[in-house]
């Protein structure tokens, strides 16, 4: 690159080029969670000696560094090392979903309906409504990162833009707007359950409400969509279409020919039957009794088999529909032409296995060794010590939940380690624990983005590398980067701004917590 076109370049494309540069330069995904878990050893071998004076607040027992390479840890490690990763959360619902995926994307259903879609959105609101349903995907578990993410690549690229700035506006709104969403779901109730033992500490008789937050992460929904949708149509785009070109000769992408008669027809009884489907489901629901809730008659509670049957209702929900065109429109002539397609469906995904397998060995050693743990709850205790106003105490446990998010990534083990502190604090502060919830979920959400320690960052990559082969961790992160820090900023001052008009935070919330004397 010249010298010209160098200083023709903003800080942030420099910025960004350098994250993107050195972030390629480390080993292969695969091989960086293999050196990340020796890392992870190493480290707990040092750390486990020191006494950091810190008492797990879930337990009362003292957090102290497990040594990972004694003995009986490794013996350990090496007898679990296939349930580890046969039990690693995202494998089976990632490779599930993709089976019946694949049979709607092989038969050409998904193709036919991208292509419809296509056709009654205007091209200047794909982006927002992109967003939005990547927003409202939360509803549905953890479905927006194996349908929604994809196919975001999907509808780009068949629309003439570049595929990775519709992955990275999916991924945006799954993962970075995790906490935006206008539709209460399983993880309001996960969130708020801690929360209320946290705030029982100082009150016993306290109740939240487990929609304390729905109104403001519903509005929070806006905010998003208005910041990935500028990012990406200006930001973004413009800097992927000048410095990252798609592959040539890209296999089974959707293309913007017009469906001819009988593709029309076969789209069309296609998607009445998945309709049909959806009816009979909501049907099988609504009954206090049904078998789909649980045994409280809820039907949004992790217990609910409704709530566990998320993923295989993807398969089923992708599978017939894509069977139904496949056969109609004369794509399939048999169902050995069915099963074909489900093979290129997991083909599609052996990168991903692999990769997979090492960063399950990963965070598993991560988790046991406490690292992560000690650093939330060290974080927490300063925060404490610091004794700041109460709005800038804010801001510092968003900052401090966004940074603790990208070492320990699960939303409700990080929630449960530090409520004990945070929501008490607050309390005695006079600041009520919906809104230190709140706060939480922010910070929570903005860093997913940027993390590799996001059990789906390896599978984001992968869907990258469907588009330009060369994609690596640097070249996605780079990517997010923009996203997340504005996000910070846009929610967190959104936050503040919501606060100091008084709109409720939810149902049954308030923002001023009135200590109970005896």
């Amino acid at each position: 690159m010249s010298t010209i076109e160098n200083k023709q370049k903003t800080f942030l494309d420099r910025f960004l080029d350098f994250i993107e540069k050195a972030g390629n330069k480390l080993p292969d995904p695969a091989m960086l969670f293999f050196l990340l878990m020796l890392l992870t050893w190493v480290f707990s071998a040092l750390l486990s000696p020191i006494d950091f004076g810190a008492v797990d607040p879930r337990s009362g027992a003292e957090l102290r560094v497990q040594n990972l390479l004694t003995g009986t840890q490794f013996a350990s490690f090496l007898a679990n090392m296939t349930s580890v990763f046969i039990n690693f959360p995202p494998l089976g619902v990632v490779l599930l979903a993709m089976l019946g995926v694949g049979v709607a994307e092989h038969s050409g259903f998904i193709n036919a309906g991208l292509k419809f879609l296509l056709g009654v959105t205007p091209k200047m609101l794909l982006t927002p409504i992109l967003v939005l349903v990547a927003i409202v995907s939360h509803t549905a578990a953890d479905a927006g990162y194996v349908l929604v993410i994809p196919l975001g690549g999907v509808i780009f690229y068949a629309a003439g833009r570049h595929p990775l700035a519709g992955i990275a506006a999916a991924f945006a709104g799954v993962s970075g707007g995790f906490s935006a969403n206008f539709i209460p779901s399983s993880i309001d109730p996960l969130i708020q359950s801690f929360t209320q033992s946290a705030a029982r500490i100082l009150d016993p008789e306290i109740l939240l409400n487990p929609l304390n937050n729905i109104i403001f992460t519903g509005l929070s929904s806006v905010i998003v969509i208005a910041v990935v949708w500028y990012l990406t149509d200006r930001v973004i785009e413009p800097r992927l279409n000048k410095n990252v070109k798609v592959d040539d000769n890209l296999v089974d992408i959707p293309t913007m020919e017009n469906l001819n008669s009988r593709e029309k027809k076969s789209f069309w009884i296609a998607f009445a039957t998945m309709f049909v489907f959806l009816i009979i489901l909501i049907l099988w629901a609504i009954p206090s009794d049904s078998a789909l809730r649980d045994p409280d008659g809820e039907i949004t509670s992790f217990g609910a088999p409704l709530m566990k049957s998320i993923v295989p209702l993807i398969f089923i929900l992708f599978w017939i529909p894509g069977l139904v065109y496949g056969f109609s429109s004369g794509t399939y002539k048999s169902m050995k032409d069915m099963v074909q397609s489900m093979s290129k469906a997991m083909g599609s995904m052996a990168y991903y296995i692999v990769m997979a397998f090492f960063c399950a060995l990963f965070i598993d050693a991560f988790g046991k060794s406490n690292i992560g743990a000690l650093t939330a709850l060290k974080g927490a205790n300063f925060l404490q010590a610091l004794d700041l106003p109460a709005q800038i105490t804010i801001v510092g446990i968003v900052l401090l939940t966004a940074f603790v998010n990208l070492l320990v990534g699960s939303a409700s083990a990080k929630w449960a380690l530090i409520s004990p502190i945070f929501v008490p604090m607050l309390m005695q502060l006079g600041i009520s624990p919906d809104l230190t919830q709140a706060a939480y979920r922010v910070g929570d959400s903005v860093s997913n983005i940027i993390t590799p320690l996001l059990p789906y960052f390896p599978l984001i990559v992968v869907f990258c590398q469907r588009y330009v082969k060369s994609t690596g961790i640097g070249t996605l992160v780079s990517i997010m980067i923009p996203y997340s820090i504005t996000l910070l900023v846009c929610w967190t001052l959104f936050l503040l701004l919501y606060w100091t008009i008084g709109i409720p935070l939810g149902l049954q919330s308030t923002y001023d917590y009135l200590m109970v004397v005896p």
